[in-house]
């Protein structure tokens, strides 16, 4: 059926799920917002979602309630604006959460693969939290769209379980992938000096992961086991240099939960034997990652203060994205043999703002606590600050951070711990 026909199953009062990242389901999208004069009391969740997002907009507020696992820049200034909701929750928890029921979900707008020969679609670059929610839905509403790759992995469903389809043929969202500033690969191969040949590596996407990547080709016997993935792993893969020998668990194999990037990431990835997407709940269990070798986990912060504390998803009381699966994979690699927990950041932000901090912005939400950080990362240098007191610590950072922030932050420690460092 048409996108608008498909949505007539939508009805008030329902729980609508919406499908992830370069998942997400554009034409499904744009006809639920188009419903809102006749809906009302619609649940919409989802975690970060690509294209826009129409019904968090000001004339649909009387139709939906919509809460977000993440924030990203779609919803971003309804979130604040108070025209939707956060719901700050490790992402590996969301699969439980909505499989005990407590969150119904009535409906689920998804983006599969074409049904191969025995009728069986894939959820393609997102199956993250969105195998539960397709799990739990009454009624599932599928875009299927010729450009989504067939991945391998738990993400499979069979044509005969989607209650209505709906044939499209657009491009996938695609990420701009830009080549790393001097900051990021200085940055870049800082990290890359903690690397460990046979190391296991979680990393996301944006400039610093893509710089890390390119400071690796040297390294030999690189494992992926990570929350999600983008083109910077492709050259690597083909290099060799990552091919998962090492692991413990899904050995030789490429595991995520989702991925976003290009077509060229999206091409690699279709009907590839060496990818896995699994459920999130498998694959940020820190239980999980902890099981294969030196996990390297690599993860960004807004602001650090000299405790050593994380804000990751606040700029202040100003929701800026998700508590996401940070804490699972800094906790998992801590636990790993040889693991390293680390965050990288620049030293100060586009507008030259130090981004070590005396203290975290009024309202702003503790992420990765103080006790599950190793290391802190800059283009200036690294902090060691595992089994460090908070002397050591504040000392630790201060001497990565900008060095224009430096004096400042030293007089700001004086105050805090009632002597020098």
């Amino acid at each position: 059926m048409t996108a608008n026909e498909a949505l007539e199953l939508v009805q008030p009062g329902h729980s609508v799920f919406i499908h992830s990242a370069a998942a997400t389901p554009k034409e499904l999208v744009k006809a639920l917002a188009a419903r809102s004069n006749v809906l009302h009391d619609v649940r919409i969740s989802s975690i970060h979602t690509e294209w826009e997002a129409p019904y968090t907009d000001p004339e649909h507020v009387h139709a939906f309630e919509v809460n977000a696992f993440f924030v990203g820049g779609n919803i971003r200034k309804a979130v604040n604006e108070g025209r939707a909701n956060y719901i700050p929750m490790f992402l590996s928890e969301i699969p439980k959460y909505f499989r005990s029921g407590d969150y119904p979900i009535d409906v689920a707008l998804i983006t599969v693969s074409p049904p191969d020969n025995h009728g069986f679609c894939t959820l393609g670059v997102s199956c993250d939290v969105s195998k539960s929610a397709i799990d739990m839905a009454r009624i599932i509403i599928a875009e299927i769209n010729p450009r989504m790759p067939r991945v391998i992995g738990d993400a499979v469903i069979h044509i005969s379980q989607i209650t209505a389809t709906v044939d499209v043929d657009y491009e996938l969202y695609q990420q701009k992938i830009t080549d790393p500033s001097d900051r990021e690969l200085q940055i870049g191969q800082h990290v890359a000096s903690l690397i460990e040949d046979g190391a296991t590596l979680q990393m996301g996407i944006g400039g610093i992961p893509n710089a890390v990547l390119k400071c690796l080709t040297n390294h030999k016997d690189l494992g992926i086991h990570t929350e999600m993935f983008s083109d910077g792993i492709v050259d690597l893969v083909e290099k060799g240099v990552i091919n998962g020998k090492m692991k413990k668990t899904q050995r030789g194999l490429l595991v995520s939960s989702f991925a976003i990037g290009t077509n060229k990431l999206y091409k690699f990835m279709d009907n590839n034997p060496t990818v896995r997407l699994l459920d999130v709940e498998y694959v940020n269990n820190p239980t999980t990652i902890r099981l294969n070798p030196k996990v390297t986990a690599i993860n960004s912060a807004i602001e650090v203060d000299l405790f050593g504390q994380v804000c990751a998803d606040s700029i202040g009381t100003m929701q800026y994205s998700g508590v996401g699966g940070q804490v699972d994979f800094m906790r998992g690699a801590a636990l790993s043999p040889g693991g390293k927990p680390i965050i990288a950041i620049p030293s100060v932000t586009g507008k030259g703002i130090s981004r070590i901090v005396p203290y975290l912005k009024p309202g702003a939400s503790v992420v990765t606590t103080r006790a599950h950080v190793h290391y802190v990362i800059t283009e200036y240098g690294i902090a060691h600050l595992h089994g460090k007191n908070l002397k050591q610590r504040a000392k630790a950072l201060i001497n990565i951070a900008h060095p224009d922030a430096r004096e400042g932050l030293e007089k700001e420690a004086h105050n805090i711990f009632n002597s020098p460092l």
